[in-house]
């Protein structure tokens, strides 16, 4: 089974750079797996919150993940600058798909690509709601074929 090859930032909608930390090396001298899954959240909600549609401490309406998935291509390591990309592949009633692609300095092939799944809830009751309708705008600004 052949692997596909990795994602080329022409394919994103969005990009939020992030400065790798001393700390996000493992003792193995690279990013540790679970550091990207920060990378991806922090581009996502950092986006959400440019837009103007979140509000994370009085937002009625919170974006809760239900799915996740990573896949690596190759390493990055402090000091390199990530540059994390974004697009929406489906855009739900109540939950959004983000696919997301790691690239490393100024490279043009992913260095991991990756997926969120949100739905959003009700502050109060955690219970699945519409997306308002300022979110939906935001959010389809980042849809890409």
């Amino acid at each position: 089974m052949s692997r596909p090859l990795p994602e080329t930032r022409d394919k994103f909608a969005h990009f939020c750079e992030i400065t790798t930390r001393w700390k996000d090396n493992d003792v193995y001298g690279h990013v540790n797996n679970v550091v990207y899954y920060s990378y991806f959240d922090t581009c996502v909600t950092g986006y959400s919150i440019a837009q103007g549609v979140l509000d994370p401490q009085h937002s009625p309406t919170l974006c809760l993940v239900v799915e996740t998935q990573c896949r690596y291509h190759q390493s990055v390591a402090f000091p390199d600058i990530v540059h994390v990309g974004l697009r929406v592949a489906k855009l739900g009633n109540s939950s959004v798909r983000y696919e997301l692609g790691i690239f490393k300095n100024d490279e043009n092939s992913a260095s991991a690509e990756g997926h969120f799944v949100h739905v959003y809830v009700d502050r109060d009751t955690n219970r699945p709601v519409s997306m308002p309708a300022e979110v939906v705008q935001a959010l389809s600004k980042l849809i890409r074929p």
